[in-house]
């Protein structure tokens, strides 16, 4: 036991608020900028509305509310199933306590070859994993585990070759698999104009941690989707500078 700010507090407790001070900043990561968040500050919205319905002797509201946040473990996990799972494969995976790295000349070969698509307007879809293994994705494909090159992803996007449906998955300087298959994302009626690849780069990036780049065939532009969010028209300089601020 030792005195702090006039309170005695032993080393113990001292270990046990460091600990859960840690699991919040850590949940705060993970969250952040999600929709999960959106839902957190609804049920902190919920929680108040209970405290004062409690203060201001609203009893059948308050009734209500007891009943519904007795199950609130329940309506969590329902809420954030995907959010709980993308976050313990990251958390398995180390993204929270480290970064993947990629080569300066892999990522520009990544760029130009996208830039050479979207003026040739050629579709292509690619993943570029980070720390979350995409194994269960890549067994889906053809097995490539080639040197990432521009030439050799220009020639597995080219119209009416075999390979070129689906997505490629790049790791470290490989592409690993081609003609891959992923998790299309839920999207609302705003965005129901975007095509099939747009919404495979965004379910891809909202399951796991890796980066999705999409060439659209139709307009010739570049777009990427990170952590479930799509940022289109990009140009190559843009493109680089966020895969720069990405991988390295």
């Amino acid at each position: 036991m030792f005195e702090l700010w006039g309170f005695q507090i032993s080393w113990k407790e001292l270990l046990d608020i460091g600990l859960v001070a840690v699991v919040y900043f850590y949940v705060i990561l993970l969250v952040r900028g999600t929709r999960a968040a959106a839902v957190i500050w609804g049920l902190m919205l919920l929680l108040l509305v209970y405290y004062l319905s409690d203060v201001f002797g609203l009893y059948t509201l308050n009734w209500l509310l007891t009943n519904f946040l007795g199950s609130i473990f329940l309506v969590i996990i329902v809420l954030f199933q995907r959010d709980i799972r993308k976050g313990l494969a990251q958390m398995g995976a180390g993204r929270l306590w480290s970064k993947k790295d990629y080569n300066l000349e892999v990522l520009d070969e990544i760029c130009s070859a996208m830039d050479s698509m979207a003026r040739q307007k050629i579709g292509a879809l690619l993943v570029v994993q980070k720390n979350v293994p995409l194994g269960d994705i890549i067994e889906k494909g053809v097995e490539i585990n080639g040197r990432v090159s521009k030439q050799l992803l220009i020639n597995i996007f080219w119209p009416d070759t075999p390979l070129h449906d689906g997505a490629v998955v790049v790791n470290s300087d490989k592409i690993v698999a081609a003609s891959c298959i992923l998790p299309l994302a839920q999207v609302s009626t705003r965005q129901s104009s975007i095509g099939t690849r747009h919404r495979a780069a965004l379910g891809i990036s909202e399951e796991t941690d890796a980066v999705a780049i999409v060439v659209s065939e139709e307009r010739g532009t570049i777009s990427v989707a990170i952590g479930g969010k799509l940022t289109t028209s990009l140009d190559i300089v843009r493109l680089k500078r966020v895969l720069k601020n990405v991988f390295t």
